[in-house]
């Protein structure tokens, strides 16, 4: 059985690098922030919502089958609902439905003490704060086991590396 890892928190705190960097020392998948994919600016709809919820629910199922062990998931359905809830002010309910239909073997919330950098998506840099809270509220709601990772990314990387090691037992290749 394939153990998925999700890489979660706010926004430019090292998800999508961490997914690339796990991912190449696992000799394994990853599955991409799908919303990055799909968007191309902060203006978009509850459809638009659904459609990435959906597509990464799909993404996931899909990257199981060629995931060598382990598959490493760069955020999930709840970063989609508390973005929807953020921008839009609603939460469709398939995006519970798919939140029911999803499990992970572990979180790693992200912690916001590494630079924000802007790339054109990126815009709640100035609420880094309040973000962080509301991510990490919403693990504690639905009592979601986490490790908090902080520092650079290397040493978020050798704390997730070390994690999987010890609870997974499941080992880098590189």
């Amino acid at each position: 059985m394939i153990k998925k890892i999700c890489l979660y928190g706010p926004e430019s705190t090292g998800k999508s690098t961490l997914a690339i960097n796990l991912a190449h020392r696992f000799e394994t998948t990853f599955v991409p922030e799908v919303a990055r994919e799909m968007l191309i600016t902060n203006d978009f709809s509850e459809q638009d919502i659904i459609n990435i919820g959906v597509a990464h629910a799909e993404r996931i199922n899909d990257k199981l089958s060629s995931a060598n062990e382990i598959l490493f998931c760069d955020t999930d359905v709840i970063t989609t609902q508390i973005y929807a809830q953020y921008y839009l002010q609603v939460v469709p309910e398939i995006l519970y439905k798919l939140e029911a239909e999803m499990s992970y073997d572990h979180y790693f919330l992200m912690d916001i003490d590494v630079p924000w950098v802007a790339d054109g998506l990126r815009d709640l840099g100035h609420k880094r704060e309040e973000m962080f809270a509301i991510f990490k509220s919403a693990l504690e709601k639905r009592n979601i086991a986490y490790t908090l990772l902080q520092g650079d990314f290397r040493e978020r990387e050798d704390v997730i590396v070390n994690w999987i090691k010890r609870n997974l037992n499941i080992h880098p290749k590189r």
